[in-house]
C-alpha cells in the first residue's frame, strides 16, 4: 500500500450532510460531495490486509483494497477501471448501499472501518467529470439475441453484461421510463434520477436497445422465446405485505410504495389528479415498518409539510452493538439512523397495530398495544395514536406474477431456477428479486451479473 501507516494516523471521516433544516425544504441530494484530497486520505486507511474480507462481503466482489491503494495513489483512471469490472452500476450503491462490506472491514474489529462506499462514489463520479466513463461498443456482435424483461439493478446489470459480450440486447420496462424501483421506489434526495439516465443514455449509445410501457404477461413471453435466443426476468418484487387488522380499508391507509412512487412522479414534474393524490401537507403521518422503506416514507412526509411524523416497529429496538450470534464478520442487525430521521420525527419500538379507526369515512387513529420481545401482546398496555395518513411499509413478499407463464415457482412465490439461474422452461432464465426474493440493489446487480454469465454458457460463450 501507499500509506502503510494511514489506518494508524488518519480517522475515518463520515459523509457530510445539508443542514437538516435546509434541506426537508427540497428534494435535493442530502450528501455532500468529497473534496478529492479527503477521498484520498480516506483511502490510506485501507489496511492491504491478506485476506480481504470486505472483498469477501461484498455481493459483486469489488475490488477493494485495490482501487483504495490506487485511489490513494491518484491513479483515478485505473481505479475506475477495476471498479468498472465488478460493478455495473457503481453511482447507484456508492449512495444507496448500506455497504455490507464495511462491516466486514478487518479495521473494523477495533477500530472504525474504511469508508468504502464514498470511496466508491468518489472514484466513479471523479470518472464521469474526467470524461473516463465513455460508450464502449462491442467490436465484434455474436448474432445471439437476448431479451431481459425489467430494467431495475438486475435487469440493468444483466443487459450490460450480455452487450458487452457481443449480444443483442433488448430490454422491455412496463413502466414509462426505466430503472424500476430505483426509479420509483428511492426518493431524489437519495438518488437523483439524472444520475439513472446518464448511466441509461450511454448504454444505449453501446447498442442496448430500451422499450418502455411494455407489460409482458405469458403470451409475449412465449414471443419472445421463439424470437430470441435467451429470455431473462428480472421484474422486481412488488407485491407489498398487508397488514389484517379491522378497518384497514379505510381512505388514508396507503402502501409506502404506493406513495413513493407518486411523490417520485411529482419531483419529475408530473401531474397527479386530484382524487388520487397522496399528501402528507398538514397531517399526522405514521408510518408502520421500520425498515429503510420506512424511512424513505419519513423524509418525504417531511418534505411535503407534515404536521407529524412518527414510525412504529413491532420488533425490539436494535442494540447499539454487535449481536453475539452475528459476530464479525457478517452484517449485523443493529440501529441505525437514516437522514430521515435526522430531520425530525420520532421512532417507537415493541409496537403492534390492532385496529384502525375512523372519522368523517377517513383513518383518524391507530389502535396500538406493546409487545415483548417474542411479539406477543402484553395485557394493558393498549393505547392509540392519531393518523390522518399512514404508510405501511412491511416489505415485499414476491414478484408481480406474470399472467398465462406456466413457470414452476418456490415455496415463496419466487421464479425457481436451476444452479444455472434457468426456470423450469428452457432457455427463460431469473435473476434479482424474481429468482432470490426482495433484496439489496447491490445483490440485484450480483444476480444480474450470474444470470448474464450463465446465458452466455448456454449460448455456447462466455460473458
Amino acid at each position: 500500500m501507499g500509506n502503510p501507516k494511514g489506518f494508524l494516523k488518519i480517522k475515518r471521516e463520515p459523509e457530510k450532510h445539508r443542514p437538516a433544516g435546509e434541506r426537508v425544504k427540497d428534494f435535493a441530494p442530502v450528501c455532500l460531495s468529497r473534496p478529492a484530497g479527503d477521498s484520498r486520505d480516506q483511502a490510506a486507511r485501507c489496511m492491504d490486509c491478506g485476506t480481504p474480507f470486505c472483498h469477501w462481503g461484498c455481493p459483486v466482489a469489488n475490488y477493494i483494497p485495490e482501487w483504495n491503494d490506487l485511489m490513494y495513489g491518484g491513479s483515478w483512471e485505473r481505479a475506475y477501471e477495476l471498479l468498472d469490472a465488478a460493478n455495473n452500476l457503481p453511482e447507484v450503491t456508492g449512495r444507496i448501499c448500506p455497504a455490507i462490506c464495511e462491516f466486514a472491514c478487518v479495521l473494523g474489529i477495533n477500530d472504525e472501518p474504511v469508508t468504502i462506499r464514498e470511496n466508491e462514489l468518489a472514484i466513479i463520479e471523479t470518472a464521469f467529470k474526467e470524461g473516463l466513463v465513455k460508450p464502449r461498443p462491442p467490436k465484434k456482435r455474436n448474432g445471439k439475441k437476448v431479451a431481459v424483461i425489467g430494467s431495475g439493478p438486475a435487469g440493468l446489470a444483466c443487459a450490460d453484461q450480455l452487450n458487452r459480450a457481443g449480444h443483442r440486447v433488448v430490454v422491455f420496462e412496463k413502466d414509462d421510463k426505466l430503472g424500476g424501483l430505483m426509479r420509483y421506489g428511492i426518493p431524489d434526495f437519495k438518488l437523483p434520477k439524472n444520475i439513472l439516465d446518464r448511466r441509461i443514455d450511454i448504454w444505449r449509445q453501446e447498442g442496448i436497445e430500451f422499450r418502455t410501457g411494455v407489460d409482458v404477461d405469458g403470451g409475449m413471453v412465449g414471443k419472445l422465446v421463439k424470437e430470441y435466443d435467451a429470455v431473462v426476468l428480472a421484474g422486481g418484487s412488488r407485491v407489498p405485505r398487508d397488514l389484517r387488522v379491522p378497518s384497514r380499508e379505510l381512505p388514508g391507509i396507503h402502501f409506502a410504495l404506493e406513495y413513493l412512487i407518486q411523490s417520485n412522479r411529482r419531483v419529475a414534474g408530473e401531474k397527479i389528479p386530484a382524487g388520487q393524490l397522496i399528501d402528507a401537507k398538514g397531517k399526522k403521518v405514521v408510518v408502520i415498518g421500520g425498515g429503510d422503506t420506512g424511512a424513505d416514507c419519513v423524509g418525504t412526509a417531511h418534505r411535503q409539510g407534515a404536521a407529524s411524523v412518527l414510525q412504529i416497529e413491532i420488533l425490539a429496538k436494535p442494540g447499539e452493538c454487535r449481536p453475539p450470534e452475528q459476530p464479525w464478520p457478517k452484517y449485523p442487525f443493529i440501529f441505525k439512523t437514516a437522514t430521515s430521521h435526522e430531520e425530525g420525527g420520532e421512532r417507537r419500538w415493541s409496537i403492534l397495530t390492532k385496529e384502525f379507526k375512523s372519522q368523517n369515512s377517513k383513518v383518524k387513529s391507530i389502535v396500538c398495544a406493546k409487545v415483548d420481545p417474542k411479539c406477543k401482546e402484553i395485557p394493558g398496555t393498549e393505547f392509540e395514536i392519531e393518523a390522518d395518513l399512514v404508510l405501511l411499509a412491511l416489505g415485499f413478499l414476491n414478484p408481480e406474477p406474470i399472467k398465462g407463464l406456466n413457470i414452476e415457482l418456490d415455496q415463496r412465490g419466487n421464479f425457481k431456477t436451476d444452479n444455472n439461474y434457468m426456470t423450469s422452461q428452457k432457455g427463460i432464465f431469473a435473476a434479482g428479486d424474481m429468482r432470490r426474493g426482495q433484496s439489496l440493489i447491490v445483490w440485484a446487480i450480483a444476480e444480474g451479473r450470474k444470470a448474464a454469465e450463465n446465458v452466455g454458457r448456454y449460448l455456447g460463450g462466455m460473458v
